[in-house]
């Protein structure tokens, strides 16, 4: 009997890699690092793998500034200026306080008791800033998930926490969608119900109703593994593309809900051709053609979308994603590993290996 379960398993196994190791049209081939036959990103122009920035999807250096100035010093105030002359509707608000709660996090990981001591600071020397109390209510999400189990009595503790500063920060700065946005995970935590998620809800859309990263945030309470199901899910997504104005991005929020219901274990030959999937994906890649190029945005749809093309074989298209790309790797898929820098070095050494084996070279790739 156990050697029926060993070749289950071998056969389950080859189903899952097989593909990734032969492809179409004389296949790619696994070769040793340094080969001659092997395919090499550095020939792109594309950063080695230790060069990958995790903390962004994409540039943004007047953030990257103040994030080292903050961190050598351990002084809050060039945080603080940043995000008092950011517009509060806008995207990069949000991102910037994911940033810079993010940074404030892992020194409190790496350094315990110590690490973070400027966010503190902040709010000591400061309570009365929008800015810190948003960035202190992101952090506070973001350790609970990071250093608590879900559902356990820590868990409920700081999300209650993150939530009392949710108001305070709402509080400061009426007009800010920040705030809401923020509790939109405690939702997802503490298990609002559908009726206080959706007075939390109208609070962001009357504020920034076309606010993508909103979108993203509120997208997981309606998947099947929280609060929802995939069709509550995929409702929600198609609902929000419906109604998105002329070059938003949220004509691709149905390819995030394809992503937050994929299979752990894919044993099916082709769901990644398959009609859902297609649909979606195309649907992202017309947002994306579509955008405006300097949507902040547009660097999360581009690094799901080398994914999906990636699994679906569609080796140009994903390299044509990866040139614009490449250099950040702190977006959906990767930072769901444990190692975001190189869960994506795989996907674009797919990307590579398929291109060149399909005729494509450095020549031929328009940046």
């Amino acid at each position: 009997m156990e050697i029926l379960w060993f070749l289950l398993a071998m056969c389950m196994l080859a189903a899952v890699i097989g593909p990734i190791v032969m492809r179409r049209r004389g296949g790619i081939r696994q070769v040793a690092p340094g080969s001659p036959d092997a395919a090499d990103p550095d020939a792109y122009g594309f950063a080695r793998q230790e060069e990958l920035d995790v903390r962004m999807p994409g540039p943004d250096q007047d953030l990257l500034d103040v994030l080292d100035v903050v961190q050598a010093t351990q002084d809050w105030r060039a945080a603080a200026q940043l995000l008092a002359g950011t517009p509060k509707e806008g995207e990069v608000r949000w991102q910037r306080v994911q940033a810079f709660a993010g940074a404030a996090s892992l020194e409190l990981a790496r350094r315990p008791g110590a690490g973070g001591a400027w966010l503190r600071a902040w709010r000591a020397e400061s309570p009365k800033d929008a800015g810190g109390a948003a960035v202190h209510a992101e952090f506070l999400v973001q350790q609970a998930w990071r250093s608590s189990s879900a559902g356990t009595d820590d868990f409920r503790i700081i999300l209650e926490e993150a939530r009392s500063v949710c108001g305070q920060a709402a509080l400061l700065a009426p007009g800010d969608p920040v705030p809401y946005i923020v509790e939109l995970a405690v939702a997802r935590g503490l298990g609002y119900t559908p009726e206080q998620f959706d007075q939390l809800w109208a609070r962001i859309i009357d504020r920034a109703p076309a606010h993508m990263g909103a979108h993203i945030a509120a997208l997981h309470y309606h998947c099947e593994k929280w609060h929802g199901s995939r069709e509550d899910a995929d409702r929600f997504a198609t609902a929000a593309a419906a109604r998105a104005p002329q070059g938003s991005l949220l004509a691709a929020l149905p390819l995030f809900a394809v992503y937050e219901h994929l299979p752990e274990v894919n044993l099916v030959q082709g769901f990644y051709r398959g009609l859902s999937v297609t649909r979606a994906v195309e649907g992202a890649m017309f947002a994306v053609h579509a955008a405006r190029p300097d949507d902040p945005m547009l660097a999360h749809v581009r690094h799901l979308l080398v994914m999906f093309l990636v699994r679906m074989e569609r080796w140009s298209e994903a390299m044509h994603q990866l040139v614009h790309i490449d250099g950040h790797v702190g977006a959906l898929p990767w930072t769901q590993s444990p190692d975001p820098a190189a869960e994506y070095a795989v996907h674009r050494a797919l990307a590579v290996a398929g291109y060149e084996a399909n005729g494509g070279s450095p020549a031929t790739l328009s940046h």
